[in-house]
């Protein structure tokens, strides 16, 4: 669903006239800022499906072992890194411990990566993924993420998340600013979509079971 469709369903919920572009007048442009603000609260519910990507790092000879991640941001979490050329996953270490293997250690150590961190972003928002030992030669490693999105602004902007507790929530806060919505409260509203949002996270768990299940260590 586009941007300027997630819009027009909320302004049908306000009973308001439909728009043919999001930024048509001052309350539409603000239900658009409604709708941005209910797809962050969506994101940031659950690790969606929809949301996960893998990455695949290819790794040179005897560098630094630090690698841009251009699909993760500061809104994005790394599920998983395994060294495909090792078959062996990679653990994940802290800043100081990265930070004793690299100053503490005289030489550096190279070989196969076995650990790595997240390393800072870069100014256009993407992370950086440090590894160690420091490769010794040619290694893919492949990065499980999962990506939150920025805002939408175009009209055609697309959500590939569920769009139901979006526009649920959207109109909730909408009803809130306004202080009615002709017989819905917006605690009542507030409350629809959070059994709209808890439903389809039900739906999306039943892909990854083993994630819902607690494991000692």
């Amino acid at each position: 669903m586009t941007y300027l469709e997630l819009v027009n369903k909320v302004l049908v919920r306000l009973r308001e006239s439909t728009v043919t572009t999001v930024n048509e007048n001052a309350y539409s442009s603000l239900v658009g800022e409604f709708v941005n603000d209910a797809k962050d609260f969506v994101e940031s519910a659950w690790d969606w499906s929809a949301l996960r990507s893998t990455t695949i790092v290819t790794t040179s000879s005897f560098d630094l072992g630090n690698y841009t991640l251009s699909n993760v941001n500061q809104a994005s979490e790394i599920k998983s890194v395994l060294n495909d050329t090792s078959n062996a996953f990679m653990k994940q270490q802290s800043k100081d411990w990265f930070d004793k293997q690299t100053y503490f250690n005289d030489p550096v150590v190279y070989g196969s990566p076995a650990y790595y961190q997240f390393n800072g972003v870069l100014a256009n928002g993407s992370a950086i993924l440090e590894v160690y030992p420091r490769p010794d030669g040619v290694y893919n490693l492949v990065v499980n993420s999962v990506s939150r999105t920025d805002d939408l602004e175009s009209d055609n902007s697309s959500v590939i998340l569920p769009t139901k507790p979006i526009i649920h929530l959207a109109t909730a806060f909408a009803a809130r600013e306004r202080g009615e919505t002709g017989g819905t409260s917006a605690q009542e509203l507030f409350a629809i979509a959070d059994k709209s949002l808890s439903d389809a996270i039900a739906i999306d768990a039943n892909r990854h079971p083993e994630e819902l299940i607690y494991v000692a260590v």
